[in-house]
């Protein structure tokens, strides 16, 4: 990390878990309730392999025919691994229900590092303060109400009920990473809410959408050229990890409108939420470990004009749509997005249902039950480029169409232990026309405590 985002890591933390406890101090003369700490520790283990792809790109080959590019697109890590891919410490902080504190570290953090090899291997995920009630998706608010949220947070429209450790086209590009500033609801009685954002926003760059992001830009890839160790990856634009926290540029504003039904036990529920987000995108912004600069940047990485896309304007602009719906241990996640950057048109879908089945007491272990639940989920995403690459470029998978289907299983071993076994089928479709696999197996043992 950083000195810069360190100080921010250890401010974070720190109100994270002095808030609810000063908070208590002042009241304490009216009420004896003491806030409620707690702590979690995770850890993942991953037995990976990936499917080897490698793709010329013209970039940096000179304009002589007979003379072979020496720049490729490939697989970030292709064949068998077995790798721990992330500790995580979670500390959440709750006084009553109106005050609630919630702080996630991750170390190691290898699925989530951008460049993989020399990004943060310690990042602080979430840091957040919340006054309010904030209803779970597809949940009844108790009343009307409101609640304020500050700090380093997830989008309001992602996915985190998920049943599968990889993610989809959709999450990956526009709302996989968390963003920094403050988010406004309001529950309007207790089917109808509103809410509203003010963030840095997520500086755009490029991604493998499998596990490994890959590695474009960093000393190690250029020093070890044209064999690194850990490749470019075959990537997409995407919306990535804010890095410091940044007051001076052009904030990103979101909003959405939702409606939920749901029973009273809470089993049963339906949600659906319309949203927007639209923000000026920055000539550039640094990034941990690259060269390569976020924003604007990404679309112009030489001073040669054949490799610029064809952008026009710096507006960022996404409208879309969610829905989730249970029914008991069914579940299903849907969402639509439709963006614009500056000027460069895209759509992405994505769907997943999944069940969980609770199995009955058959083998335990001291007192423990042995394989508690079985969760099998599938997951489809796409994603649609309307726009051309230009002559010369570093990265034609910006403007290729994908289709992703996702298909698990997680295992409850014991409480606290899972196993998810995974197939990614990753499709994508060449400027030629002709479809290409990357695709990948995960498996993943979690343990939390």
């Amino acid at each position: 990390m950083t000195a810069k985002s360190l100080r921010w890591s250890c401010v974070l933390v720190t109100t994270l878990c002095l808030a609810a406890p000063l908070r208590a101090q002042e009241e304490a003369a009216e009420e004896s309730v003491r806030p409620k700490l707690d702590f979690s520790l995770e850890a993942k283990a991953n037995y990976r392999d990936s499917d080897e792809n490698r793709f010329a790109v013209p970039f940096f080959d000179d304009d002589n025919p007979a003379t072979p590019p020496s720049v490729f697109e490939e697989t970030v890590n292709q064949g068998s691994h077995v790798e721990l891919s992330t500790v995580t410490l979670l500390v959440n902080a709750t006084w009553g229900d109106g005050l609630t504190a919630h702080g996630k570290i991750d170390f190691i953090d290898l699925y989530d590092r951008n460049p993989t090899s020399t990004d943060k291997k310690v990042d602080l995920d979430e840091g957040w303060v919340r006054f309010g009630i904030e209803p779970e998706p597809a949940a009844l608010a108790p009343r009307w109400g409101a609640y304020l949220k500050v700090g380093k947070m997830p989008k309001f429209e992602r996915q985190d009920d998920r049943h599968l450790e990889s993610y989809g086209l959709v999450s990956t590009a526009f709302n996989r990473m968390e963003d920094t500033g403050a988010e406004l609801g309001l529950n309007l009685g207790r089917h109808v809410y509103v809410k509203a954002t003010a963030t840095q926003g997520n500086p755009v760059f490029m991604r493998d959408p499998n596990a490994l992001a890959g590695d474009n830009g960093t000393p190690e890839f250029l020093k070890e050229h044209p064999d690194p160790q850990l490749k470019s990856g075959i990537v997409i634009l995407y919306d990535a990890e804010v890095e410091d926290l940044d007051v001076d540029g052009n904030l990103e504003l979101g909003a959405g409108l939702g409606a939920r039904f749901a029973d009273e036990a809470g089993s049963r529920g339906l949600d659906v939420l319309a949203w927007g987000y639209k923000r000026k995108l920055a000539d550039t912004v640094e990034l941990e470990g690259t060269f390569y600069g976020g924003d604007l940047d990404i679309f112009s990485p030489s001073d040669n004009p054949n490799s610029i896309f064809a952008i026009h304007g710096d507006e960022k602009r996404e409208v879309g749509a969610n829905v989730w719906l249970y029914l008991g241990g069914f579940s299903f996640f849907g969402q639509y997005v439709d963006q614009k950057l500056a000027g460069l048109p895209r759509t992405g879908l994505e769907g997943e249902v999944a069940w969980r089945f609770d199995l009955p007491l058959a083998l335990s272990i001291g007192d423990q039950q042995l394989f508690t639940f079985i969760a099998p989920a599938v997951r489809y995403s796409r994603l649609d480029n309307d726009f051309g690459n230009p002559k010369k470029t570093s990265a034609p998978s910006f403007s290729w169409d994908w289709v992703k289907i996702d298909a698990g299983v997680r295992l409850g071993i014991i409480s606290g232990v899972d196993l998810t076994v995974e197939y990614e089928d990753n499709t994508f479709t060449l400027g030629s026309g002709a479809e290409r696999d990357n695709n990948e197996l995960l498996t993943t043992l979690r343990w939390k405590v």
